[in-house]
């Protein structure tokens, strides 16, 4: 009898501390303790804007600045996927496909989801106040109604002083 391809994890980061804990908190959870006998494949996506939309309206120059921006947000994508593939590896989750995809983050984790055929999808909260959630829209939000499947918020506590 053959086994069973296991269930997948999309998880989605960007270079903010709430994504790297949302992913550390994941694998404790969900890996560490059941090692080696791991519940998911895991999928660690970090979702690339273009240059353009970083720099958004684009004004005399613009094309001049272009290529530097999208350096920037490689290097930026990089760092992000270099840092997940560490936290994975102390971790013992050897075996992770590490994804950069261009475009917006909502779209971007919930065609993952699609492609991956994933069971769960982790995510982390930012915390914006009401104002910024709303001009920036909550990725988080976006993807518990809109991915087809289970969507893990995972919120970093907040330090008591």
């Amino acid at each position: 009898m053959a086994t069973a391809e296991k269930p997948v994890m999309v998880v989605g980061i960007d270079d903010s501390e709430h994504s790297i804990y949302a992913l550390e908190w994941a694998l404790t959870h969900f890996f560490t303790p059941l090692a080696p006998n791991f519940p998911f494949n895991v999928v660690v996506l970090h979702a690339k804007p273009s240059a353009t939309s970083a720099i958004g309206l684009a004004g005399p120059g613009a094309a001049d600045v272009l290529p530097y921006v999208e350096a920037d947000l490689k290097k930026i994508a990089s760092r992000a996927l270099g840092k997940a593939k560490e936290i994975c590896l102390s971790k013992s989750v050897n075996e992770v496909i590490l994804e950069a995809v261009e475009g917006d983050p909502r779209n971007v984790l919930c065609e993952a989801v699609e492609k991956h055929h994933a069971s769960m999808l982790v995510v982390g909260n930012h915390g914006y106040g009401a104002i910024k959630r709303a001009v920036l829209g909550s990725v988080s939000d976006y993807c518990a109604h809109h991915a087809h499947c289970t969507v893990m918020i995972v919120k970093k506590p907040k330090i008591k002083h």
